[in-house]
Parts: C-alpha cells; structure tokens; sequence
C-alpha cells in the first residue's frame, strides 16, 4: 500500500509573527522518497531564503512517488513566496496548498497563478488559501514580535507570562473596536494529532474568554484550532516544543 507523503514548508515571508522578528527562520519538515530528493529540496529552499534562515527537519521514508516530483517541487519553491507572511506551502503528493496573508488581492491570484504555470502539469492541483491582509495586521505582528502567548503543557490553563503578554495587548485590540479578528491556537507535536487538534481550539476559547472578562466584545472574536499543524520550532526540543504551544491573532476586517 501507498503511503501518502508530505513535504511542508513552514513560516515562509515574515513567519509566525512570535517567531519572525528574531529569528525570521523557514522550518523545512515532512516526509521524501530518497535522499536526491531531499538532498535538492533542500539546496532549492537555501537557494531562495538563504542557507541560514533554513530548519531541516526534513525525512526519508519508503514512499513512491509521481513522476519527476522532486522536480515539479523545485519549480514552485520560488521567490514570489517570500512576499507570503505568515505562510505555508503544504504540497501532498500531486496536491499543492499555499497558505498566507498576502498585500492585494491581485497579488492573491497571481501567486497561485504561476505556480500553476511553473507546474505545468493538469494533474496537479493549486489549492489558493491565500488572504488579503486586513488593515491592523502589521500593529499586531508588531506587538506580538518576540513574545509567545504561553500554555502549561498538556492544557489549556495560561501561564503567567501568557497572561501578561495578553494584558499588554488589551490596549491596542481595544482600538479595533467594530472589527473582527480570529485567534488562532497550537500545540507542540507531543502525544495524538486528533487530541491536540481539539485542545489548541481550547487554549484559543480560553485567550477569547479572558479578553472577553477585560472588555473586549465576544462579538468580535472568533477562534479556531489547528493541533500541531504549522510549528514555528523544533518540536525535538523542550524550548522549541514552548514556542509552538502559542496563539496567534488574524485581523479578519
């Protein structure tokens, strides 16, 4: 039986904006055929974002597959995805989804638009997950830059320094007042994906409740969780297992 594989391609443009700032890093990981493969994926992404900026976590394992792959990835790892700020490119087989905020919706469409032609390929699929940024989203990257909303490992219970992060805050989400904005929550890769899919959906309830106890309207807040999904560190480390248990906020409109 065919194992599916994946290569994802983390944080590319400005990253997660916890992470970015200090470090702006490109988190490499997944699962390739054979060493080539992973060997010329990897030189293809240093070649983009520079050899210093990449994070190899990338593996082999005993996969098959389509023809010519390692070439079709290579063509749309391109410098057009630096312009993506807090950016994935996930690609599954024949599947490829980039994810992102973007500056208009002009550039929305003509990334996705030349990856499809870089391919050159009918039996690939561009999924185009791209936003246009909100007006906002700069000021809060900005506040959040170097700065992890914390959770106690295992839980959805704040820490102390995540609380004092989002009482910092509370100031400027307070001018967004009649906007609305997602928080978005994440675990480190510890234990079962379906159980750490359900707990960072619990650590972003419990970042909209305490915001919503200190004033802002529950109206405006929306959340959503996505387990272990797109990691900003080394889930191998205790720090980098830290980094990812975070929040993040997107300025919807």
């Amino acid at each position: 039986m065919m194992r599916r594989f994946l290569l994802t391609l983390l944080c590319l443009g400005l990253c997660a904006p916890t992470w970015a700032q200090t470090q702006g890093k490109v988190l490499v990981s997944g699962t390739v055929p054979d060493e080539a493969t992973r060997a010329a994926i990897l030189a293809r992404v240093q070649e983009v974002y520079g050899a210093e900026r990449v994070v190899d976590q990338l593996g082999v394992g005993n996969l098959v597959a389509p023809p010519n792959w390692s070439q079709h990835v290579q063509k749309i790892i391109t410098p057009d995805l630096k312009a993506v700020s807090q950016g994935q490119l996930r690609i599954s087989g024949n599947v490829v989804e980039v994810v992102g905020s973007v500056a208009n919706e002009a550039q929305r469409q003509q990334l996705a638009s030349r990856m499809v032609n870089s391919l050159g390929n009918p039996t690939y699929t561009v999924r185009n997950g791209l936003r246009v940024g909100s007006p906002g989203q700069e000021q809060l990257d900005a506040a959040l830059a170097n700065r992890v909303i914390e959770f106690q490992p295992g839980n959805s219970q704040l820490t102390p320094s995540g609380m004092q992060v989002l009482d910092e805050l509370l100031p400027l989400l307070a001018k967004f007042s009649g906007r609305r904005f997602e928080i978005v929550g994440h675990t480190d890769a510890a234990g079962l994906h379906e159980q750490n899919t359900v707990l960072s959906l619990a650590r972003a309830n419990a970042v909209k409740a305490y915001l919503v106890a200190r004033g802002i309207s529950s109206a405006q807040i929306v959340t959503a969780g996505v387990g272990p999904d797109r990691p900003i560190a080394d889930n191998a480390t205790a720090e980098g297992r830290a980094r990812n248990r975070r929040i993040e906020f997107r300025v919807l409109a």
